[in-house]
């Protein structure tokens, strides 16, 4: 009986350990704390990164080190929040050398019209900026879950107003979740920035992604803490197409 029970035991220890080991290796992966897939430079020699304030200072004279080439910066989320770092990296990575361009965060609470007005009352219109990226995704944003249509709808009347003020068609930052619930066959004349930290983006069936954030916790000089890292799929003059 004594043996059973220490079989027993040990058993459940050792499924017990595996499972929390599962956990783990889940979570570091989600994270980017570990990865499996690492573009190759070959096919994707353009790579860039996406800050904002949570980066902190940013010594930009440091980064052009790396192989960045470029650069978006968070400006803007839902309503009136705007980034407090925003200007100065603006300023400093244009300085430095990098094509730039701005993100707005965009939040299921708020109207898209709020939301357009926001980002464009805080980004400049400059001819040689890269095209604005809404960022759509559950991490972080708020609880409130309205339906496909109503947040479709939204999601358009962003568009419409950024698109239409900036002259380029802005390109949709996006999970695989929120593509499920939020996005599916609608949006297809607006490029795809994906999200994937375990493998080579899937493709769809009339969009071809044109970025991929492959990374979360980057390293790069000038930057001391963990940065999101990308790739571009094609040539920089992609980024540049416009209405």
């Amino acid at each position: 009986m004594y043996i059973y029970m220490k079989r027993k035991f040990l058993f459940l220890l050792v499924i017990i350990s595996f499972f929390l080991l599962g956990i783990g290796l889940y979570n570091a992966l989600n994270s980017g704390k570990i990865w499996f897939v690492y573009p190759s430079t070959s096919q994707y020699p353009i790579r860039g990164i996406d800050v904002s304030n949570h980066q902190g200072k940013i010594d930009w004279t440091l980064v052009p080190k790396s192989e960045i080439s470029f650069v978006y910066i968070k400006a803007t989320e839902g309503r009136d929040f705007k980034d407090k770092s925003f200007h100065l990296n603006w300023k400093k990575a244009k300085a430095n050398g990098f094509f730039v361009g701005a993100y707005h965060f965009f939040t299921l609470c708020k109207s898209g019209k709020e939301q357009a007005e926001n980002f464009i009352s805080t980004v400049p219109k400059e001819i040689d900026s890269l095209p604005p990226v809404v960022d759509l995704e559950f991490l972080g944003n708020c609880k409130e879950r309205s339906s496909m249509k109503d947040v479709s709808n939204e999601i358009q009347e962003f568009l419409n107003r950024v698109d239409s003020h900036y002259g380029k068609k802005t390109i949709l930052y996006l999970t695989y979740e929120f593509i499920d619930r939020y996005i599916g066959p609608n949006f297809q004349d607006h490029p795809i920035w994906i999200r994937d930290l375990f493998k080579h983006p899937n493709t769809f069936s009339n969009q071809r992604w044109i970025l991929w954030q492959y990374k979360s916790r980057g390293s790069l000089p000038g930057i001391s803490g963990p940065v999101d890292m990308n790739v571009l799929n094609g040539e920089l003059k992609i980024l540049t197409l416009t209405k």
